[in-house]
């Protein structure tokens, strides 16, 4: 008897149930006000009281968990379940009100352990150490709010390809480490990565600023730690001590960051924008940071646009088609000095040698907090065009605003 083909025989044989990967996920819902552990937690009827629920739910990828805006926990949310990149888990809120309130000085409030997670509309407020704790992959943060906190987003060295996005990060201004001596006070921080790979875009954040018995005042919007290749693009930060510090212990890297299209202002009586080391620095050398198409405007006067010190050179830190005003030192460099061209800066003084395209004047910013140019200004039209290695890739050449570059860019974050 003539065998039938595999595929003849594959289409003679009953239809198959849909595969279970590409099953709807399941829905859990959490009320600290009205819920009820004892309930299912599958509908908003029968949600959740507490948190340690979800903990226990055995999520899959394709699950979700909504957390009804005005609720209020004093317990950490711990998140060690994965999704996939096609399915990920969910976590966002339903209701009407405030974003559900994570709060409480036992644990950090939000801890992602598992990878592939979509997390939104949450607040972690006053929390142990960190608002959320970034310890896997492919994490994203969208819309949350953290404030309170030793750090208000906190990438471990195990995290990485994470995005943090869209989000109000305000007043994270405990110090962790705060000890007269040693050179080691550390906190403040709105992001701190010690991650590869990641992207801070499209966040306000403020306030990153505590007293420290070391410094006087310390904090960072995003300090770089350990972390290579973080793009950290399109934030809008105020009165944050400094906008971004970078170090790395030696034996590690913190290399290829880069910084764009950011605008930062501040009325502080002390600030700076970007802080880097080369080799000689305890926590150097810092290679390859990338800072362009940056705003800046710190008008006291201890403020610092950039310093690269203790063995500055192209290699550690490049610099284009800023706009930088300070009432301090525009810039500083020693060494043979980072490779800077195609800027605007205004400063009582200035350490460092101006690329040929690069001008000491006043940027003409509408105002303190409007970094746009003004007509005349010196930075219309002052940029270079680059490639998209210089932005951390093609999809983020766009300025504050989201419009594209003209062929003659604009010195500074704004295009139009």
């Amino acid at each position: 008897m003539r065998l039938l083909s595999v595929a003849v025989m594959a289409s003679l044989l009953p239809a198959l149930p849909e595969a279970a990967s590409t099953r709807a996920g399941t829905t859990y819902y959490v009320d600290s006000r009205a819920g009820n552990d004892a309930a299912a937690g599958t509908s908003a009827s029968t949600a959740w009281k507490s948190l340690g629920k979800i903990g226990s739910a055995g999520l899959k990828p394709g699950d979700s968990v909504r957390l009804k805006r005005g609720s209020g926990f004093t317990s950490g949310l711990v998140l060690s379940a994965s999704g996939t990149a096609a399915r990920p888990i969910v976590v966002s809120s339903y209701g009407s009100g405030p974003l559900a309130r994570i709060s409480g000085s036992g644990a950090d409030c939000v801890a992602v352990k598992g990878d592939h997670w979509r997390i939104s509309d949450l607040w972690a407020s006053g929390c142990r150490w960190a608002g959320f704790a970034l310890d896997g992959d492919h994490i994203e943060l969208s819309g949350v709010r953290a404030d309170g906190n030793v750090a208000g987003v906190f990438v471990t060295p195990a995290g990485s390809h994470n995005t943090i996005r869209d989000s109000v990060l305000a007043d994270n201004n405990r110090m962790s480490v705060n000890d007269a001596g040693g050179d080691n006070d550390s906190g403040a921080f709105g992001v701190l990565l010690n991650g590869d790979d990641n992207l801070v875009t499209g966040n306000t954040i403020t306030g990153s600023f505590a007293r420290s018995r070391d410094y006087g005042t310390d904090g960072a919007a995003v300090e770089i730690f350990n972390g290579d290749r973080n793009r950290v693009t399109h934030n809008t930060t105020q009165d944050n001590e400094t906008f971004a510090e970078l170090g790395a212990e030696k034996g590690r890297t913190a290399t290829g960051n880069v910084f764009a299209f950011n605008v930062v202002t501040s009325a502080r009586g002390r600030g700076s924008f970007l802080i880097t080391r080369g080799a000689r620095h305890p926590v150097g050398p810092v290679k390859g940071t990338i800072a362009v198409h940056n705003s800046v405007y710190l008008p006291a006067r201890d403020t610092i646009g950039w310093s690269c010190h203790d063995g500055c050179s192209p290699s550690i830190l490049k610099l284009r088609n800023n706009a930088i005003a300070v009432g301090g030192e525009a810039g500083w460099e020693d060494g043979t000095g980072a490779d800077e061209d195609a800027g605007v800066y205004q400063g009582r003084k200035a350490r460092f040698k101006l690329g040929p395209r690069s001008v000491m004047a006043d940027p003409m910013f509408v105002s303190r907090t409007n970094l746009r140019l003004r007509p005349g200004s010196p930075a219309l039209g002052r940029g270079v065009r680059l490639p998209p290695s210089w932005y951390g890739g093609a999809a983020l050449i766009k300025d504050i605003a989201g419009r594209p570059l003209p062929a003659t860019p604009n010195a500074g974050a704004h295009q139009g």
